[in-house]
């Protein structure tokens, strides 16, 4: 008897959540997982008492869904959803929906559109991002893929999201095949950026301005009722207070070295891959790599120096605001770069995305949630094609209003010997960014001389020439290429 409104395949602590969130929302699921002794322990426990329905085989499962058949897969990336949608697709009809909300990399999403299409069934890639509390009581959701799925899972989808200001819901279609997974992956890596900001203003708090724990918590509190209230700055405070069972803080015991899952990297690749200066993400990726040769940094501890007998001598309060201000401005440059990546991709594959919707997407429920990502929603607002988000007048007032103190805190942390890897690379490229001529003409010239890769004129942009540079050179130019 078809009864579930959707089907959901992999218990681990997101399904779960997803799980009971829909129940909450008066939607009956049926839950199913490859070890079925899963699910018969889910309802017994966790689910007791809810509407929720188990399912002893794929078979049975798809027999007690209405349709069109609605299942969501939150199983391991790669290999796992492939194997899953293979045992699917002899078991469903033309029209019904494989939704994909684990973390796959975009271009499986757009393969399995491709693949699926081509038999008649409708698949979703859709961003989730929230952890356990999210998928709980609203996540951010990013679906992308077939279009035609959406109005089967919008009331769904948006039910159970995260809301923010009147009601609006974290959710919204983002794009055909891939942008779903791609806007994810966007988000994950900008995550990867807030939080490495945020470790370098914790770096400078301790070691240059010499804060006490209880003294750092106390003003990442205070920063969280300025432009940087959001989730990480707030749940920075709560670490910093947090105590161990013996009464000692706990942060301090912590081993200094980062993992990562990969999703921060697969946004630095694409960079690379589209040409785009994305630097914030991709420091924030290497600077996990580096935290990651614990042993070896040690031992370099031992025999490199820094600068000799440097300390700050300044005033304290001033030069916390300048941190505070140092991370706003740089916060502001990761999420333009983040958006000149999502831009690129759109022209790249040929999606149109709403930017303004997805920063409504990741204005709650998300890990990156913020006010700040209202203040980008209303930017693009003032203007849906806006090039750059620096060249948004609020955003330019802003990093203006910053820019004094933003070049205090790197020089005094350069001049102490404080690595500052995102600060820096943020202000480097709004550097590079106003700077109406840079040093490239020399780069091509440089090229052209020991390769014969030809420049254009700054009177005659389009038009490639070579110079014989040398005398004894040839005047047969290689053909162009970007290198």
């Amino acid at each position: 008897m078809a009864q579930a409104d959707i089907a959901l395949i992999g218990l681990a602590v997101m399904g779960q959540n997803l799980i009971l969130n829909m129940n909450d929302h008066g939607f009956v699921v049926c839950a199913y997982n490859r070890t079925v002794s899963k699910v018969h322990d889910f309802l017994k426990n966790e689910a007791k008492g809810t509407k929720v329905i188990g399912a002893e085989s794929l078979e049975d499962m798809v027999s007690k869904l209405k349709t069109p058949r609605r299942i969501v897969l939150l199983v391991k990336a790669g290999q796992a959803v492939d194997d899953f949608i293979d045992k699917l697709v002899p078991l469903l009809q033309p029209g019904d929906i494989i939704i994909d909300g684990g973390n796959s990399e975009y271009r499986d999403t757009t393969r399995r559109c491709q693949s699926l299409k081509a038999k008649g069934l409708l698949f979703v890639g859709s961003g989730v991002s929230g952890g356990e509390e999210g998928a709980r009581y609203g996540p951010s959701l990013m679906p992308g893929g077939h279009k035609e799925a959406w109005p089967h899972i919008k009331d769904i989808f948006q039910s159970i999201a995260a809301k923010v200001g009147t009601g609006e819901p974290c959710c919204d279609w983002v794009g055909d095949e891939g942008a779903g997974h791609f806007v994810k992956m966007v988000h994950n890596g900008i995550e990867y950026g807030d939080m490495q900001l945020i470790c370098e203003a914790y770096h400078l708090m301790k070691d240059v301005l010499g804060m006490d724990h209880d003294e750092m918590a106390q003003a990442f509190d205070q920063w969280n009722k300025t432009e940087l209230d959001s989730f990480l700055i707030e749940i920075t405070a709560n670490i910093l207070k947090f105590k161990d069972s013996d009464g000692k803080h706990l942060l301090p015991k912590i081993r200094d070295s980062a993992g990562q899952k990969g999703t921060g990297k697969w946004t630095a690749i694409s960079a690379l891959e589209y040409g785009v200066p994305v630097t914030l993400i991709g420091e924030a990726v290497f600077a996990r790599c580096l935290s990651s040769l614990k042993e070896e940094r040690v031992l370099a501890s031992k025999s490199l120096t820094g600068p000799q007998g440097a300390k700050f001598t300044g005033d304290k309060a001033k030069f916390l605001e300048d941190i505070r201000k140092a991370l706003y401005a740089s916060k502001i440059i990761s999420y333009a770069q983040g958006f000149m990546l999502l831009r690129q991709a759109a022209n790249e594959f040929g999606w149109s995305l709403n930017y303004g919707g997805i920063a409504l997407m990741w204005r709650g429920g998300c890990i990156i949630r913020s006010v700040f990502l209202g203040k980008i929603k209303e930017a693009f607002d003032r203007d849906s094609n806006l090039q750059n988000l620096l060249l948004d007048d609020f955003f330019s007032n802003a990093v203006q209003d910053c820019q004094a103190s933003w070049r205090r805190v790197v020089s005094k942390g350069v001049e102490l010997g404080i690595p500052m890897p995102s600060f820096t690379t943020a202000l480097s490229f709004y550097d590079g960014y106003r700077h109406a001529m840079l040093p490239a003409n020399l780069l091509q010239a440089q090229r052209d001389y020991f390769g014969a890769h030809t420049y254009e004129l700054l009177s005659n942009p389009g038009q490639f020439i070579h110079t014989n540079w040398t005398g004894h050179g040839g005047n047969v130019s290689s053909t162009s290429y970007n290198a």
